[in-house]
């Protein structure tokens, strides 16, 4: 890439990351074109992992009944839900599933990955390893679910940055009672197997301009070690 062209891109970026914010309300007459939120959710899928693991699910909510039932569990959705173009709620694997041995990780080695079985072997003791000692992840549940549910910020953080790239609001939202939302969810099927919330995200477009953004110096949140 030419450095004018490579110059281009990299102010294209930003200005994306400027665009972006967390949008309240969104304009309820605009709808995302199916093209582009696939493209919104190949970003998410094609999110990096640890040790490519992929430990998340993305659940689109278009259901207008579903959505007005957690109305009244997420409070940090109140204008999102009933606006949004488009409405993810987006889960992560609990600890049955992300353990060294489980059939999901086995089976992911084997069949997405298509890992011959001598590497599965040594790649399933690094991971036994980084679980029980590196990081201690299978202290509890929670633990490892919210080791899980790190990863899938990934996923979030890039679908809203390729949103705003082409001029598509978002709303992150953990405003939300886990345990409520959860069991409104197995009621109507959705919540299935071992999965759990991680957050939710909402996708449309803007109804009033955001005031500008404010964020630290780069000073203040960069410090070099030479």
């Amino acid at each position: 890439m030419k450095t004018v062209e490579k110059e281009c891109l990299m102010n294209q970026i930003i200005e994306a990351y400027q665009y972006r914010h967390a949008c309240k309300e969104f304009d309820p007459n605009q709808k995302i074109s199916e093209k582009e939120f696939q493209f919104i959710l190949e970003t998410g899928r094609l999110s990096p992992s640890s040790f490519g693991f992929e430990p998340w699910k993305f659940i689109v909510l278009q259901n207008a009944e579903i959505r007005n039932k957690l109305l009244p569990v997420t409070w940090g959705a109140q204008k999102q839900l009933p606006t949004a173009s488009h409405f993810v709620i987006i889960l992560s694997r609990t600890k049955a599933d992300m353990i060294h041995d489980s059939n999901y990780i086995q089976n992911f080695m084997h069949d997405i990955q298509q890992l011959p079985p001598n590497v599965i072997e040594g790649k399933t003791a690094a991971y036994k390893g980084f679980l029980e000692k590196d990081f201690n992840v299978l202290e509890s549940d929670r633990v490892a679910f919210e080791w899980a549910c790190r990863q899938t910020y990934i996923a979030l953080g890039n679908m809203m940055t390729s949103a705003a790239q082409i001029g598509i609001d978002s709303c992150p939202i953990e405003g939300f009672d886990k345990d409520k939302v959860e069991e409104i969810l197995k009621e109507e099927g959705i919540l299935k197997g071992n999965f759990g919330i991680s957050c939710m995200v909402a996708f449309g477009y803007r109804v009033i301009e955001p005031r500008p953004k404010t964020r630290q110096e780069m000073e203040q949140v960069v410090e070099w070690i030479d």
